[in-house]
């Protein structure tokens, strides 16, 4: 099994890479939605932090590459966020990506 994961990645690897990533997710998603369902009632705390994670998620994935990679990033970072206090996550996103853009298409 470990001469699967050393070997060069050929095109059926990344097919069983990409079913079987799909397949964990699908399981883990699945699994906590049914854990959930067994409840009537969460209590306040538990929905607080169940409600912070997408949140923390795209915190998580954001913030270093937008501290790490140079001020057009971090601006972009700082514009979106103040996009965020009006405007749906889509759109924000969309700030955020043409700030980015036109910023590298003007050689920053």
């Amino acid at each position: 099994m470990s001469e699967f994961f050393l070997e060069a990645a050929t095109e059926y690897t990344v097919w069983w890479v990409i079913c079987l990533t799909g397949v964990v997710t699908y399981i883990t998603r699945s699994s906590g939605h049914m854990v959930l369902a067994r409840f009537k009632h969460l209590h306040p705390r538990v929905e607080a932090a169940l409600e912070a994670v997408p949140a923390a998620v795209l915190a998580t994935i954001v913030i270093p590459p937008a501290l790490t990679n140079g001020p057009l990033e971090l601006a972009a970072m700082l514009a979106a966020l103040v996009a965020s206090f009006r405007m749906s996550p889509l759109p924000v996103m969309a700030v955020g990506l043409a700030i980015v853009i036109c910023g590298r298409l003007f050689g920053y």
